[in-house]
């Protein structure tokens, strides 16, 4: 089961990022559930394959739905339907498995996707700043991880040297461009 807070990024500068209550219900597949099953009221997410299976009335349902990838999943299998996903949620089922990162790059680079990014899983504080790079705009973290210290942990580097999603030109174009 997933904790019921979210640190969510804010793209505007008068708006500070923060942790809030996660709206959101994560639909299967667990042990013992079948995802085909009713949806939760509110917003769902639910697993890539049943996104393809019942695309059609996943799609037309109110309120919205969004898409989990699993590592090995190929986010192409979504390229044709990121206008109309409000989430698209990346999972990281080991600190040390960063598919991940490549999954939300390509989301937002070569799929053009602009709607919330989510990683969970086994997500911790010092992946965050990098994830943010990537293109991820909301985390949610394992229960046993503190919430304030992984929001304080975007702050932590203050000069990028390299161009990525969250700003495309290295240090040195935006020292001498």
């Amino acid at each position: 089961m997933l904790p019921d807070r979210v640190i969510r990024i804010s793209a505007a500068t008068t708006s500070p990022s923060r942790i809030e209550r996660d709206p959101w219900h994560f639909v299967g597949p667990e042990p013992g559930t079948h995802p085909a099953a009713a949806l939760p009221a509110g917003p769902a997410v639910v697993p890539l394959a049943l996104w393809l299976e019942r695309r059609g009335e996943l799609s037309a349902r109110r309120p919205a739905v969004g898409v989990w990838l699993e590592p090995g999943d190929d986010p192409a299998a979504i390229a044709a339907d990121v206008d109309n996903l409000a989430m698209v949620a990346v999972h990281f089922p080991k600190f040390t498995d960063g598919r991940g990162y490549s999954t939300a790059v390509l989301l937002r680079t070569r799929y053009g996707y602009a709607g919330e990014l989510r990683a969970f899983g086994d997500v911790g504080r010092d992946q965050l700043f990098y994830m943010k790079r990537c293109g991820f705009d909301s985390f949610a973290l394992p229960a046993h991880r503190d919430p304030g210290a992984a929001l304080a942990s975007l702050e932590d580097f203050r000069h990028r040297y390299q161009g990525s999603v969250d700003d495309p030109l290295p240090l040195f174009r935006r020292r001498h461009g």
